[in-house]
């Protein structure tokens, strides 16, 4: 279950933190303070801050500090004052959409590096193995392990074209 964490002095949330936890299915955390939040913050890890605009108004060097400490949280400005549950609902459910997205992106990305290095050693074992193999001063025994060597990085090669990351 993912955690919210909302960052407020605003009194009569229970109605927009009964709305998160039941329509989004989240954990929500409430704290007063940036203080708080920073402890909050360090204890757990949250899918979205959502910081009330009268504290990031009133401590602009604050908040940023805050937006700094959020870890892979989805930072969410809204005033509390003004905004009803089911804005909020959106507005945090775009956060969480947000968050998917990037961290599908970011899997997306690392496996994509990780392919390429791994298909250029797979390569170089490759191109280093049949190198060796043209060496006239080799054993019997040492040839016969290049050829082992070389042909299950040609099979590895082969597999690793064939797979999509």
């Amino acid at each position: 279950m993912s955690r919210v964490l909302m960052i407020t002095a605003a009194e009569g949330l229970e109605g927009c933190i009964a709305e998160l936890r039941d329509g989004l299915n989240l954990d929500v955390d409430v704290a007063g303070s940036r203080r708080m939040a920073m402890q909050a913050m360090t204890r757990r890890e949250f899918a979205v801050v959502v910081l009330d605009q009268a504290l990031a108004e009133s401590d602009p060097e604050g908040a940023e500090l805050v937006w700094k400490h959020s870890g892979l949280a989805v930072p969410v400005q809204v005033n509390f004052a003004l905004s009803s549950p089911a804005r909020m609902m959106r507005e945090v459910r775009a956060a969480l959409q947000r968050r998917e997205q990037e961290m599908a992106l970011s899997l997306r990305a690392a496996a994509a590096a990780v392919d390429g290095e791994v298909k250029n050693a797979v390569t170089a074992m490759l191109l280093e193995s049949q190198l060796a193999l043209k060496d006239d001063d080799l054993t019997p025994a040492a040839r016969k392990r290049l050829t082992t060597v070389a042909q299950l990085a040609e099979t590895l090669r082969r597999k690793l074209e064939t797979a999509e990351v």
